[in-house]
């Protein structure tokens, strides 16, 4: 399983919290990339509630990891 921020960035507006099954639906319905529904399927734990995309790769990039100053724009 690997994750790109590319990849990550069509699951930013899934129905948080979810489970992997409502995930890989939401993925299909949505159109993603066939890779981001096979890293989807391969999340071992089928009945764990995901809060976040952080929650499957935690190395996902959040606001503070870019920089620029929105006060700026």
């Amino acid at each position: 399983m690997y994750w790109t921020l590319e990849l990550a960035s069509y699951l930013e507006d899934a129905p948080w919290p979810a489970t992997k099954e409502e995930l890989v639906d939401f993925g299909i319905r949505t159109g993603a990339p066939l890779e981001v529904i096979e890293n989807l399927q391969e999340i071992e734990d089928d009945e764990e509630q995901f809060e976040t995309i952080e929650d499957i790769w935690p190395d996902y990039p959040s606001k503070e990891d870019f920089f620029f100053d929105e006060d700026e724009y």
